[in-house]
């Protein structure tokens, strides 16, 4: 299945939005204005979420044709039209095609089931999703989890390409282990040259300060992008 490799899932999902205003601003352009005031990193909503590996929300509002490339045969020919007249070259391009509605586009990497995951996201952050997809088509008979749930699925896109920039640990494990190596790292840095006996007697207060095998803490927090 090209959305599942090992306990990774990716979540492809576009929600159509509806045409019109909210106080005078497009739809389309208020949910942006919501996006950009979700903040990022560790200040995003999603970093409630668990089990997220990474995501991304944006607005699609059409895709766009750039021409043929000039390096094969149709594009030297419609280069040749130009010389005669732009009208006959523009004439002779294939239609363009454009999107009906504007789409709230969000691309999830999770670990997991993709249901369990959508349904902890409901639990964490409810508000935050209504106020988001408000104005999406169908968001409207979306009443609760399982129902938030079914909604996404019928947004929802097949992977064909899916890139896993993760060890398909947990996202407890995998922050614990970007903490380790921040620290052991720092560790490393700071004990340069020290006899073995101290060099030694600093490694047990690590261990026993980072806590290697207890992933509830110390670690990095989800979203934390830098120490």
């Amino acid at each position: 299945m090209g959305n599942v490799s090992n306990n990774a899932y990716a979540l492809t999902c576009l929600s159509p939005i509806k045409k019109g205003h909210y106080s005078g601003t497009a739809y389309s352009d208020e949910v942006r204005r919501r996006l950009q005031q979700w903040g990022l990193h560790e200040q995003s909503p999603m970093a409630k979420v668990p089990q997220t590996y990474l995501t991304r929300f944006f607005v699609l509002d059409d895709v766009y044709y750039e021409s043929l490339p000039g390096t094969d045969f149709g594009g030297t020919w419609y280069d040749i039209l130009s010389i005669f007249s732009d009208r006959f070259r523009r004439a002779a391009l294939p239609k363009e095609d454009h999107l009906e509605s504007k789409y709230l586009v969000w691309c999830c990497n999770l670990h997991g089931d993709m249901d369990t995951y959508l349904r902890a996201m409901w639990h964490s952050i409810g508000d935050d999703i209504r106020s988001l997809w408000e104005f999406c088509y169908g968001f409207e008979d979306v009443k609760g989890a399982d129902t938030f749930v079914h909604y996404i699925k019928q947004c929802q896109l097949s992977a064909s390409l899916f890139f896993v920039g993760s060890n398909d640990a947990s996202l407890e494990e995998q922050l614990k282990g970007l903490y380790l190596k921040q620290e052991f790292s720092r560790f490393a840095a700071e004990h340069q040259g020290l006899p073995p006996a101290e060099l030694q007697q600093a490694y047990r207060a690590f261990i026993e300060r980072v806590q290697p095998q207890n992933l509830a803490g110390p670690s990095w927090r989800p979203g934390q992008s830098r120490p």
